[in-house]
């Protein structure tokens, strides 16, 4: 497949609405926002193998409850492996084909995948200093705030990073949940995201993504009242 056949946006990142997806039904709803590795599969150094893809226990059940809930699930993941040239999108492409195969089969979907492939290291086109997309800047979460209408201000990202909660603050997202599993058992990786909450930003622990059901009764109390949807 060419490159120019992917979901590629603006100057190269990845941004898939998934098909099922009608904006006129996602628009004022908030959000659930996942980093990838590290929170839903297991942290492989620069996953790009099918074959290693394994899904965090409770990951599918939770992901499941959300999409029940009617809340959407969007994927919002750094990839500077693609930047660096250690993998290509088409390896991309075929990992979250195995990501979301396995997903679906405990009846759980993304409606929507980000993925930023731009570094400050490397030498090829992705090459940037501070790219907005790239987390802990937050344009893959207002992309996805204008492709599908998301009320950011109610809406929470989970992550193993404590840029992953950076990113939220600087998006305008409710609150930002740091989980223990892929880079989260180091605690400098906690210690960072709980820096990040403040008056009007929300920062809480688990130890996995098993343990967001606070966040998923958060985000269903923020839901726009039938009247309203």
């Amino acid at each position: 497949m060419k490159e120019s056949e992917y979901p590629l946006v603006d100057d190269g990142t990845w941004c898939e609405i998934k098909t099922h997806v009608d904006p006129v039904r996602t628009r004022g709803r908030p959000a659930l926002f996942l980093d990838r590795d590290g929170v839903v599969v297991e942290e492989v150094t620069y996953l790009h193998r099918p074959e290693e893809v394994a899904l965090i226990d409770g990951a599918a059940r939770l992901i499941a409850s959300a999409n029940a809930a009617g809340l959407p699930v969007v994927l919002v993941t750094n990839q500077s492996g693609v930047g660096r040239g250690y993998y290509g999108w088409q390896d991309f492409r075929d990992t979250q084909a195995r990501i979301e195969t396995d997903l679906a089969a405990a009846g759980a979907r993304f409606d929507a995948v980000i993925a930023c492939p731009f570094t400050p290291g490397g030498d090829g086109p992705y090459v940037h200093p501070d790219h907005l997309d790239r987390k802990p800047n937050p344009g893959m979460l207002l992309r996805a705030g204008r492709c599908m209408g998301l009320n950011l201000a109610a809406s929470w990202i989970v992550g193993d990073r404590g840029l992953d909660v950076v990113a939220g603050r600087r998006g305008g997202l409710a609150g930002g949940l740091h989980v223990s599993t892929g880079f989260g058992a180091d605690s400098e990786e906690r210690d960072a995201a709980l820096a990040e909450a403040g008056e009007s930003y929300t920062v809480l622990t688990a130890d996995s993504i098993a343990g967001a059901g606070a966040v998923i009764d958060a985000l269903s109390s923020a839901l726009p009242s039938p009247a309203q949807d």
